[in-house]
């Protein structure tokens, strides 16, 4: 099963007995076996027709809706889970603070933890005093996340951490496009584009996994509760944030697979071109169904099934089966 990226703009997509037939501007048709689908990113201006929504939702598929610039706009999902029970143990754990506090150390250090990592082994060859000097600050950061005091201070000890991870980033990218500081909305220059892309799409794939559990996108621990917002999709992506979405924007660029004349401009932001759009979705494919060893289960799978896992652990740890989140970390 994997994602089926459409972003063919103005392509028509039926449903046709067990396949769907993607229709293009040119009249060419494709056909893709629905048992192969259990997401679907739909990119900008496509139409999909309610047999074919009907299908996919019928099959357990997620439909997420990205506008042509990468933004994303919303979901199709199917039936919430009938786990009422491990929801209303996961809304016991927002309203404590100290468990609160809990869940969100865990998922800070294993984002830190893979930050550095990263940093690390894209500096094995460079070995540039600057990155090495910023991932030896993010271990200072982690030493830190224990004593803690509260949220507030917390997502301080996460700033500090990131302001050293991005600080180095752009000694590890092997083409100058302008990237000199994260700037999430709206994206100033190229790299900065590529990384929101990238955040949005795991977003989304964290999101399913947590629909996939039966727990509520919603309700997290680390991001504050506020209208609309996925926190819970946006503690959960934290760790994969580096060996994922930062590394899939890496291999891009420093493989040249993607380059400046890959993006457009409109009144200083930026945005992939249609072809740039591609290459970024196949990547990230790639990314998604790498396979690597589990850090608690110690087989190999998936960095796609690891999401889904890292879920699962997470509601071990509210149904009181596990005394601790881990976070995913890699070596």
């Amino acid at each position: 099963m994997s994602t089926l990226y459409l972003t063919e703009q103005y392509a028509y997509v039926k449903k046709h007995d067990d396949s769907l037939v993607v229709q293009l501007q040119d009249h060419t048709k494709r056909d893709i076996p629905l048992m192969k689908i259990d997401h679907v990113i739909v990119v900008g201006e496509i139409t999909l027709t309610t047999p074919a929504l009907t299908a996919l939702l019928a099959q357990g598929a997620e439909i997420c809706y990205l506008s042509e610039r990468g933004d994303y706009r919303g979901r199709l999902s199917p039936p919430f889970s009938k786990n009422t029970f491990l929801r209303r143990r996961q809304y016991a754990a927002c309203a404590d603070m100290e468990r609160t506090l809990a869940v969100a150390r865990w998922i800070v250090a294993g984002k830190l933890e893979n930050q550095r990592t990263l940093l690390l082994r894209n500096n094995r060859k460079l070995a540039d005093p600057e990155v090495a000097e910023a991932a030896a600050a993010i271990r200072r950061s982690i030493s830190t996340v224990p004593s803690a005091a509260d949220l507030n201070s917390l997502r301080g000890v996460e700033g500090n951490g990131a302001a050293s991870y991005f600080g180095a980033f752009a000694r590890l990218l092997r083409q100058d496009l302008g990237f000199t500081r994260r700037v999430r909305r709206p994206a100033t220059d190229r790299v900065n584009a590529l990384l929101g892309l990238a955040y949005t799409c795991l977003m989304n794939q964290v999101s399913a996994a947590i629909q996939t559990v039966g727990m509520d996108a919603y309700a997290g621990y680390l991001h504050a509760a506020q209208y609309a917002r996925p926190s819970l999709a946006l503690d959960l992506m934290e760790e994969f944030r580096p060996v994922i979405a930062d590394s899939v924007v890496l291999t891009l660029i420093n493989n040249r697979t993607i380059q400046a004349d890959d993006f457009e401009e409109e009144l200083g932001t930026f945005r992939l071109t249609a072809a740039g759009r591609r290459h970024f979705y196949q990547q990230f494919e790639e990314r998604l169904n790498t396979e690597i060893e589990h850090p608690v289960f110690g087989y190999r799978t998936t960095y796609r099934r690891c999401l889904e896992l890292q879920v699962r652990l997470l509601a071990k740890w509210l149904e009181g089966d596990i005394p601790a989140y881990p976070p995913f970390t890699v070596r």
